[in-house]
């Protein structure tokens, strides 16, 4: 009887080693995320082994690409079954891609997870169709940049967040001077200010609608510009418009252009004037600025998608948001995590904080098509013609309406 009993508590420990050694089963995710420099490959690693710091039965591997490289590759890693476990994802190409993601509002009410401290905008701009598939890590509104020693040398009062539109294209004739010009736009902008101004280019059923009244009028606006007014300079529709505004800013030549808080940090590097910010202009109405941002989600094809769970949730966490806060690397998505962006990224802006708290205390989700890529190609072919005055704004969405829809 003893040499029984011994022999069931024996295998009564065993079993129980054998179930923890199984608990504790060592699972390897994959994590693929877009890069710009070795510090930014340095601070994403230093987010996967936090990961671990916290779940040592899980481990991390960082694999990152750039930015181009990383959107081109991602559909054919999709197809040919070489994603991921855990999918960097932008808000503006969710439309695109949310179907390669695992929906997560059924593991969010399941553990209760707080997603009213992130910023609503972009909750919202991770979401479709009222389904989140991915946690955010940043955000950002697109706010105006200025060069703040031209407006001084111009009498141009340094703008306040709330301005209106008539107060923008003053100040924008009043720096055109010289061969330099007030105003730098481009053709990706016309959803951004329209979407501030109240203007609506899709419809409530998701589809986009460039021939409303509405979208027409925004149109006009963005144009005349360049177009009636004169403060923006051309670029060819064969340049990037977007990379020859922004360098045409930071050499002087134009004095105020949208982006937005992810350009901060390489932006105080190449200018030689002091940087100010404000919100975009608004219309007629309040403004309602659109946010974009990034997060991480979970490939539907992973074999481990509870671990990829818990290391999308150590990823976004208030501890990794403050780290990248603190290096300046991304506006948290969190906002009790923000104020430590402030004081490292935006301390030497003019007005930095105050154009971003005011931009996302009125911010609304970037609404998009499916094919919105299409559409900003159509965009970059169709407006500059009409920022050169060969065609008008109803004529130039009729045309870029037409073709997306084909």
């Amino acid at each position: 009887m003893k040499v029984l009993k011994k022999a069931l508590l024996l295998a009564t420990i065993g079993g129980s080693l054998f179930a923890t050694a199984a608990s504790a089963e060592q699972v390897n995710l994959t994590w693929q995320m877009w890069t710009g420099s070795d510090a930014d490959t340095k601070g994403w690693q230093h987010l996967a082994d936090m990961v671990t710091a916290k779940y040592p039965d899980i481990k991390v591997a960082l694999t990152t690409t750039g930015w181009v490289d990383y959107w081109t590759r991602l559909p054919v890693l999709a197809a040919s079954g070489q994603l991921a476990d855990i999918v960097s994802m932008q808000s503006l190409r969710m439309p695109n891609f949310y179907s390669l993601l695992e929906p997560l509002n059924d593991r969010i009410a399941a553990d209760k997870f707080d997603v009213g401290a992130f910023t609503p905008s972009i909750i919202g701009g991770m979401s479709v169709d009222k389904q989140l598939y991915g946690l955010p890590y940043d955000v950002g509104p697109w706010v105006i940049y200025y060069n703040q020693d031209a407006l001084e040398a111009a009498g141009v009062p340094l703008p306040k967040p709330g301005w209106t539109l008539a107060e923008f294209t003053d100040a924008a004739k009043k720096l055109t001077k010289d061969g330099k010009y007030g105003f730098g736009i481009t053709p990706q902008n016309y959803s951004v200010l329209a979407a501030a101004w109240g203007d609506k280019y899709v419809n409530d059923a998701g589809e986009l609608d460039l021939t409303n009244p509405s979208a027409i009028a925004a149109a006009e606006r963005v144009i005349g510009f360049a177009a009636k007014d004169k403060v923006a300079p051309l670029v060819p529709s064969s340049a990037d418009a977007g990379t020859v505004i922004q360098g045409r800013f930071y050499s002087g030549n134009v004095a105020m252009y949208v982006d937005g808080p992810w350009s901060i940090i390489g932006m105080k590097d190449k200018v030689k004037f002091k940087i100010g910010s404000t919100s975009l202009p608004r219309g007629d109405s309040e403004l309602t600025p659109v946010t974009a941002g990034s997060g991480f989600g979970i490939a539907t094809t992973s074999k481990n998608k509870d671990a990829a769970w818990k290391a999308i949730q150590v990823l976004t966490s208030p501890e990794a948001l403050q780290y990248l806060a603190e290096q300046g690397r991304a506006l948290p998505a969190r906002t009790a995590s923000q104020s430590s962006w402030y004081k490292v990224a935006a301390k030497d802006i003019t007005n930095g904080g105050e154009a971003i708290d005011y931009s996302l205390a009125h911010s609304v989700p970037y609404v998009i098509t499916n094919n919105w890529a299409a559409v900003e190609n159509l965009f970059n072919q169709y407006f500059p013609p009409a920022f050169g005055g060969s065609a008008d704004a109803k004529q130039t969405m009729e045309s870029i309406q037409s073709l997306a829809q084909q």
